[in-house]
């Protein structure tokens, strides 16, 4: 069992690569002991152990040839959280059983951890994440948002189409992305047209988020760490033409160029994380044309690879340095 400095956990998957590797060398430099949780490979590579009684509790997660217990973990990292890879010799209707009490295990040892320094809480991100609440304090922290409709009613899709003449585009109330590549599930934000209404009785089935196409001039990927800024932007004239949406992009045309926030808009994201209580954030903004900053959504656990890659930001650094703080937000609703 490590027991030589603090230990850091990182909570993720075993097709993460590059992000979570410079955290773990980042938490290294720093002198604490990073130790890498593939929530995928539980439980059939990885061991857990809970045992409670009237005189002790003992918490302990065993994988490979390391394991911990629940106390020495000082600090938690939420990166991912993977569906259990459940054995294919189990008949179907087991495999859903098994796959639902392994990811019940880990949310007991997650509790294990309640006074571990986390980024971030579970809870506090479940509640960042949906984009009707994102919006709401958008506005209220001063941010520009585009004008939106969530709806189920094909009528409501279709009269909101003409309001906004026509420049709308669709996308999903969730983030699905999974990796600095994306995922092959992913649904893309995508430019509506006329046609595609005219029969739209499938959103009985599922709402979806419309909302009136912006004017780019750059699209940027704001990456907020405890209260320090990494801003990536894309010329949407290189990029833009044949897309709507930048991960749709090949990686040729991504080109990502440094860029400040101005100091107001910094501040608004300050107020905006501080109402969520969050210490790592990644950010969807337009820049338009006229100047305008405009917000599009938060992913509280979204991807910042790219520009650790490709413009040597130190976020990995940043994060780690956060984890081994001893602050943290208050969360207020």
């Amino acid at each position: 069992m490590d027991s030589v400095g603090d230990i850091v956990l990182l909570i993720t998957h075993s097709g993460d690569y590059f992000t979570v590797d410079r955290v773990a060398e980042a938490i290294l430099k720093l002198g604490a002991q990073p130790f890498r949780l593939d929530t995928d490979k539980f439980p059939m590579t990885v061991q857990l152990q809970s045992q409670r009684s009237h005189l002790e509790h003992l918490n302990c997660l065993k994988y490979g040839d390391r394991s911990i217990s629940a106390k020495q973990v000082k600090a938690v990292w939420m990166r991912r959280i993977w569906q259990p890879q459940i054995s294919q010799d189990l008949a179907p209707q087991f495999q859903s059983a098994c796959a639902r009490e392994s990811l019940a295990a880990l949310d007991g040892f997650w509790d294990s951890l309640r006074e571990a320094h986390w980024v971030d809480d579970l809870q506090r991100i479940h509640f960042a994440e949906n984009k009707l609440r994102q919006m709401r304090v958008a506005q209220e922290v001063g941010f520009v948002i585009p004008q939106t409709l969530v709806t189920n009613d094909p009528q409501q899709a279709r009269e909101f189409f003409f309001q906004v003449k026509g420049k709308m585009v669709a996308k999903l109330l969730t983030p699905l992305s999974v990796s600095m590549k994306g995922s092959p599930f992913f649904f893309y934000t995508s430019p509506v047209k006329e046609e595609d209404l005219l029969d739209a009785s499938s959103l009985r089935y599922c709402p979806m988020v419309f909302q009136e196409e912006i004017p780019k001039d750059k699209e940027l990927r704001v990456v907020y760490v405890d209260g320090k800024l990494f801003v990536g932007a894309l010329d949407a004239s290189v990029y833009g033409a044949s897309t709507l949406d930048w991960r749709r992009a090949s990686g040729d045309a991504c080109v990502w160029q440094t860029h400040e926030m101005p100091s107001e808009i910094a501040e608004r994201l300050q107020a905006f994380m501080g109402k969520f209580g969050l210490v790592f954030g990644a950010f969807d903004f337009i820049l338009t044309p006229s100047g305008e900053y405009v917000f599009l959504e938060i992913n509280p656990t979204g991807e910042w690879g790219m520009l650790e890659r490709d413009l040597n930001y130190p976020i990995s650094g940043a994060i780690a340095e956060a984890l081994l703080s001893k602050s943290s937000q208050a969360f207020v609703r």
